[in-house]
């Protein structure tokens, strides 16, 4: 299915996982417009963040659970020392530190991950891990973010998914 992302004036048209067309709204609405649903964000069309500390955000820090009694910030150092860290946690840790990328707007991630559990978590989240950035160009993936007028992600999608939506 067609859907044309329109932000502003800008607008890109997402077929499968793929961009089939970039440009100015009105372009692409005449061109594409009877065939695709259409969202529309008020906000900045980006290629989206490239986060090139991945690996350090995920494997040395501990993402806390807001079941647990320790904050929102990611857990470091002497703290992350006493929790006594298992896979299984860095697996979830990691799961929710990716929740926090995708919600500023990230699209790729620098590897590798030594961590089994991160390594999974990683994998299944849909995020490309990458060398490099990589510009939203048409037949490239539909990796991209829509930033709002003061810079907060609206929207994060990735291989034409929808993996984040600010509510």
């Amino acid at each position: 299915m067609l859907t044309i992302h329109r932000a502003g004036a800008e607008a890109v048209v997402v077929d499968g996982d793929r961009v089939a067309a970039l440009g100015r709204y009105e372009e692409l609405a005449a061109a594409y417009g009877e065939r695709a649903r259409l969202r529309e964000w008020p906000g900045v069309l980006t290629p989206g963040r490239y986060e090139p500390d991945a690996p350090a955000l995920l494997e040395c820090c501990y993402w806390p659970d807001p079941r647990e009694d320790l904050g929102s910030d990611p857990l470091t150092d002497d703290a992350l020392a006493a929790l006594g860290m298992t896979e299984a946690r860095w697996g979830a840790s990691a799961r929710r530190g990716l929740q926090r990328l995708l919600a500023a707007g990230t699209t790729a991630v620098a590897g590798p991950f030594d961590r089994p559990s991160v390594r999974t978590a990683v994998e299944r989240s849909g995020v490309p891990v990458l060398s490099a950035p990589r510009p939203l160009t048409v037949s490239g993936r539909a990796d991209f973010a829509v930033l709002g007028e003061d810079g907060v992600c609206l929207v994060t999608c990735i291989g034409g998914r929808l993996l984040y939506r600010a509510r």
